[in-house]
């Protein structure tokens, strides 16, 4: 699958809720990409295709998220997308895979390990959304006014996404650039999809495990964005002292949407991680 804007995932996995889209690329160990919200893999596209030229890389749509099916009370929370993870585990056959998730990604990947006693070769994060308060101003003033946004005409909506998506990436995107996050949010179905997934995030999720996160044994890489203004780089300063051994880089010229800003710096950091005896 190129690296281009005509990204999307081509295999199907059924889930309980609705059908969820992935793609393995490359041959040899495996690595798993999870993206985060409002996001979808298409995120990890360049990571991804550098990646398999020495591994099998795995990457999927959160259910209700990119490709995935949408659809009317659809259960679209960290809990719900921790089930999907698990069963695309065994799915894939992977018992101990490389794993990098980034924003709900990481809460993801964690809660697999700490709630799941899933098993990681090798664990990544990028920005992720590991410490409570970490829900934005605009998704709390979303949540605070949810029936408003949800039926507001869709050309307001798009501006309004535009806009938010826009602080997430610290480089000037055209609007051709920007366009394949928007599409998965615009119309009926993905303007309901968008507002959706924001009435469902909840801070018990990271609450729950932030406890635990000293129980972490797999070796970890935090990456972080030294721009983000979604999630302080101070956040990242805070997990890599939970996380035993955790080796933190913050990547200049990034915002929260580091794989976007700085694609072939994570891609390097990856690799060289993930091949570590």
């Amino acid at each position: 699958m190129p690296a281009t804007t005509q990204w999307r995932p081509s295999r199907t996995y059924e889930f309980a809720d609705g059908d969820v889209a992935y793609e393995a690329l490359g041959d040899g160990p495996p690595v798993v990409l999870i993206h985060g919200t409002p996001s979808w893999s298409y995120l990890w596209r360049t990571v991804a295709s550098d990646l398999a030229a020495r591994h099998t890389v795995y990457v999927y749509d959160l259910l209700g998220y990119g490709t995935s099916e949408k659809h009317e009370h659809q259960d679209v929370s960290i809990a719900a997308q921790t089930k999907v993870l698990a069963e695309l585990l065994d799915l894939w056959g992977l018992e101990e895979p490389c794993v990098a998730g980034h924003d709900f990604g990481g809460t993801i990947a964690l809660r697999l390990l700490l709630l799941e006693g899933r098993r990681f070769r090798r664990l990544a994060l990028c920005d992720p959304v590991a410490i409570a308060p970490w829900i934005t101003p605009f998704s709390r003033h979303v949540q605070a006014h949810l029936e408003a946004f949800q039926t507001v005409p869709g050309h307001i909506h798009r501006q309004m996404i535009a806009t938010h998506i826009r602080t997430a990436i610290a480089r000037e995107m055209t609007d051709d650039q920007l366009e394949p996050y928007l599409r998965p949010w615009l119309g009926t179905v993905g303007q309901a999809a968008y507002y959706r997934q924001v009435a469902q995030f909840d801070e018990r999720y990271t609450r729950e495990i932030e406890p635990r996160y000293g129980e972490v044994q797999a070796p970890t890489l935090l990456l972080w964005g030294a721009q983000d203004g979604w999630l302080d780089p101070q956040f990242g300063q805070k997990l890599a002292r939970m996380i035993p051994g955790a080796r933190l880089s913050l990547i200049p010229g990034a915002g929260h949407f580091l794989p976007e800003d700085q694609p072939k710096i994570v891609a390097a950091e990856f690799a060289a991680f993930f091949t570590q005896e």
